[in-house]
């Protein structure tokens, strides 16, 4: 097989256009970054950064904060009485038809899904430290969240009012956090644990609402308000004592972030509220999703956008390779000193598969810093995602590449044919690629064109995922995969291999 495999090596780097096509399918991915990110429309002043959370992804971290400084082990409870909203309409006044009372400045009464009011304990004041919560939302039920990316499930049917409210508490232990949920505050279920730093923290009531998504025309946010009417916060152990005064109001972040703004007419801020308070708040405390949930924001696959062009170009190259013989008629010579046809196609495949993966990681690791160059000299925020993440998109461009160049060496050994191949190849991944992501089809067919064609290999390269926590339109026109990165590359290698072997099974079958 060394043998085998070093003849085929030698005949590619022996064919001039072969070589510079793989040396020319690098460029074009880097050129294509540097065409496609220049900006027309550049901000006028530097873009905001987004924080950083523990794992090392963007979030969102703005919300209404009444809070005071803890030390030691104790228990945080709060009695919800109701969370209520203003939001914005989409078409600038009132909503006919809903239900809800029109109100000055194109606004109507009601909370987002995702509205959330209760109880916080965090590191620090500091945006993207760590956290744990347990609150009431507006349409999900009884959260338990930590850390902006994990969510748990509490009473799914809690929505409090002044006659049914909502009991939550926070119960510290070390570096550890329990939460728990009661209707009646006698009864008590634990929801789940997370951990917190060791020492002093920030713990108290919270109120924040991220922007109503519209979900017609591609996506869109409309800024959203809440107010969540809290009873007196009853603190026991180490925390116990001074229930009624000490506490201390704080916008945390300047305004609602990247996930949205306060509805017209509204302010976050804190007031007296029988024996409790009243907080109202907008934001979120999430990690930040591509699309419209986004904002304006340059992402890892922005900056991989180039492998597409350089795909098509390695494929050429590859199917090129494949039929080169068959038309030059030096495939006999081949299988004369080389007989067991096999492994003649298996070097070949090697060949291709690695010079396809040494161009798609070499253009990514080239790509991400440079993309993230000209995103701040156009004064874009890049969504921000953990190390191993894009890591793995970069491998993963390599061995999109390197896949995608053994499917199309097997079309062209199937079809003879170079020209052919090459258009069986646009056929099954290029256009299904086009029509989902391009916005050209309704989401159903898009989802399923890259469940089922090759295209579904470009989910490797997704670095943004879709979070049921975080409201957004996860379509393929935003960027979504229907299937997670893995997943995707999985049914681009199960084309490529039985490609390869119905190949294996023609070539050893049909006259040379």
């Amino acid at each position: 097989m060394r043998r085998t495999l070093h003849s085929e090596w030698t005949k590619f780097r022996t064919v001039r256009g072969w070589v510079l096509g793989a040396v020319g399918a690098a460029l074009v991915a880097v050129l294509f970054l540097l065409a496609g990110t220049v900006s027309s429309n550049q901000h006028q002043g530097e873009a905001a950064a987004l924080p950083i959370g523990p794992g090392g992804e963007a979030v969102n971290d703005n919300f209404s904060f009444l809070h005071r400084a803890l030390t030691g082990d104790g228990s945080l409870t709060v009695r919800v009485t109701a969370l209520t909203g203003v939001l914005a309409d989409a078409n600038g006044g009132g909503s006919p038809g809903s239900g809800r009372d029109g109100g000055p400045g194109g606004t109507s009464t009601g909370v987002t899904p995702w509205a959330k009011a209760g109880l916080i304990i965090r590191a620090s004041l500091v945006r993207g430290s760590s956290y744990t919560a347990v609150m009431a939302t507006g349409a999900h039920g009884v959260r338990m969240q930590n850390d902006y990316v994990h969510d748990r499930a509490g009473d799914l049917t809690a929505h409090p009012t002044t006659a049914k409210p909502q009991w939550l508490r926070l119960v510290r232990t070390g570096t550890t956090v329990t939460g728990y949920d009661s209707a009646d505050g006698d009864h008590w279920t634990a929801i789940g644990t997370a951990t917190v730093p060791a020492g002093t923290v920030r713990a108290g009531l919270f109120v924040t609402a991220p922007a109503a998504v519209q979900a017609a025309g591609g996506g869109g946010g409309s800024p959203a308000t809440a107010t969540g009417t809290f009873g007196r916060p009853a603190l026991t152990g180490a925390w116990s004592g001074g229930e009624a005064g000490g506490w201390t109001y704080t916008q945390v972040g300047d305004d609602a972030g990247s996930s949205g703004s306060y509805a017209p007419g509204t302010s976050g801020g804190s007031r007296m509220s029988g024996d409790g308070f009243a907080l109202t708040g907008a934001g979120d405390i999430a990690p930040v999703v591509g699309g419209p949930a986004g904002g304006p924001a340059w992402t890892v696959e922005t900056f991989l956008l180039g492998s597409f062009a350089g795909l098509i170009v390695v494929g050429v190259v590859a199917a090129q390779f494949a039929a080169g013989e068959y038309r030059r008629g030096l495939l006999g010579l081949t299988l004369a000193a080389t007989p067991r046809r096999g492994r003649v196609l298996a070097a070949k495949a090697v060949v291709v598969a690695a010079v396809g993966f040494a161009v798609g990681a070499g253009a990514a690791a080239v790509s991400l810093p440079l993309g993230d160059a000209r995103a701040h000299a156009a004064k874009f925020t890049v969504l921000t995602v953990p190390l191993a993440t894009q890591v793995r998109a970069v491998l993963g461009t390599g061995l999109l590449l390197a896949a995608t160049a053994v499917l199309a060496l097997s079309l062209g050994v199937l079809l003879r044919r170079g020209a052919t191949g090459i258009t069986a190849l646009v056929a099954l991944t290029v256009l299904p690629y086009l029509l989902a992501l391009g916005g050209v089809l309704p989401t159903a067919p898009a989802q399923w064109l890259l469940r089922l064609t090759p295209a579904a290999g470009f989910a490797v390269q997704q670095t943004l995922p879709h979070y049921e926590q975080v409201l957004s339109v996860y379509t393929p026109a935003n960027g979504y995969f229907p299937l997670p990165p893995w997943g995707g590359f999985a049914v681009l290698l199960a084309w490529a291999l039985v490609a390869l072997t119905a190949a294996a099974v023609v070539l050893r079958r049909r006259d040379a």
